[in-house]
């Protein structure tokens, strides 16, 4: 079911202009952050979504119509679903609208995740730069020869990346010899 865009105009309309909200979809509906942090949500299900302070579900649950979101079987304290009944008009959606907007701002700003860039470069500069590791063997292109048997010895150390052994070269299988 997708969500109802007449509740969520509502709460576009309750929240009113604010620099620092955000829409995105989600669980299922359109949710409304602040600085990063879902406050509310029309939600896919029907009525709304809020996010509260974990501390105040259990008073909030007790006196008004609300109930703990319970997502993928378990159930979430500081997520409340509000009925779409309870949200019919104005003066029932904005008491949640408030309070999850006041629950979000009470919360530090997200950072936004940085992304992984495509050929990024490895610390000491480009693998075109650095002194070859190992040598390479006749016969076998990009084998290490026995001669490179330390990273010094390979110019690992001359990269400027110091002793530090590369994780592909202490890798190792576990001995996986078991009484059987």
């Amino acid at each position: 079911m997708a969500y109802d865009e007449v509740l969520a105009g509502r709460i576009r309309d309750l929240i009113g202009p604010d620099p620092e909200l955000t829409e995105k979809k989600m669980f299922g509906g359109l949710a409304f952050l602040i600085r990063g942090h879902m406050a509310i949500s029309a939600s896919g299900q029907g009525g709304v979504l809020v996010h509260v302070d974990p501390a105040r579900t259990d008073s909030l649950v007790a006196t008004t119509g609300a109930t703990i979101a319970v997502m993928q079987g378990r159930e979430m304290p500081g997520w409340l679903r509000v009925s779409a009944d309870n949200v019919r008009s104005d003066d029932g959606l904005a008491p949640w609208v408030e309070i999850g907007i006041g629950h979000a701002r009470s919360l530090p700003p997200k950072e936004r995740a940085k992304k992984a860039r495509l050929g990024r470069q490895p610390p000491g500069g480009s693998p075109a730069t650095w002194p070859a590791l190992a040598t390479v063997s006749p016969g076998r292109p990009g084998a290490a020869s026995p001669d490179a048997a330390r990273p010094q010895d390979a110019g690992w150390a001359t990269a400027g990346l110091g002793d530090a052994w590369p994780r592909w070269v202490t890798r190792r299988k576990k001995n996986r010899t078991t009484a059987r």
